[in-house]
């Protein structure tokens, strides 16, 4: 664990709080598609992602999903940052992108280490400060771009987050993210690879202009 620790936050935080993460810390595993954490439930710790990548989606009345952001090696997620210092239920769900390696920090260390240890300060601060960025380019995303622009724009963040060109994903599961429907998708990835951007296959999209 410590080493995988070092790799991916050593850079961030001192080395006593490292200890302090390796004492106190779990080491989990998820396979690509699943639960990391889901809507409403009762929060115990938050996440430090050490390999792979998790989506962090948001439901609305109808039980609909609309993908926020992702986090990736490095990163955290600062609304599971806040349920847990508000003790207060997941207002997101957590979904495995990839094949996931995280480290599970207990909610009363949290609070202790923002006394204790600056770097935990300006880290929970940074992570806010990121995601609070990126909620901002989703609204914004929403509000002024159209779904064309949006699709691609999604592609092009599924080709960084899974590192290939070559993406294993369904016109559904676009749909998903996206909040619209599949016929939608359908159409719109038909037009793009009309214009030369993708290649559509079965259950596959390659994309070309990047």
């Amino acid at each position: 664990m410590r080493k995988e620790l070092e790799e991916s936050y050593g850079y961030l935080f001192e080395k006593e709080l490292i200890d302090e993460i390796v004492e106190v810390g779990s080491m989990h595993e998820a396979s690509r598609g699943e639960t990391i954490i889901e809507h409403g439930q009762n929060l115990r710790s938050m996440p430090l992602i050490l390999e792979g990548a998790i989506k962090i989606s948001r439901k609305d009345n109808d039980g609909d999903e609309l993908a926020l952001y992702y986090l990736e090696r490095g990163d955290s997620c600062t609304m599971t940052m806040s349920c847990c210092m508000g003790n207060r239920r997941s207002v997101v769900k957590a979904l495995a992108e990839t094949d996931v390696k995280y480290i599970s920090v207990p909610i009363g260390k949290m609070k202790e280490w923002m006394k204790k240890y600056p770097t935990w300060m300006a880290f929970v601060f940074q992570s806010y400060d990121s995601r609070f960025n990126e909620l901002l380019e989703a609204i914004d995303s929403l509000a002024f771009t159209n779904m064309g622009d949006r699709v691609f724009k999604y592609l092009k963040d599924q080709v960084i987050i899974r590192k290939s060109t070559v993406l294993d994903i369904s016109h559904q599961d676009i749909a998903y993210d996206l909040h619209t429907s599949r016929v939608v998708i359908s159409r719109l990835l038909k037009s793009l690879e009309n214009e030369g951007l993708i290649e559509l296959g079965r259950n596959k999209i390659m994309v070309i202009e990047f």
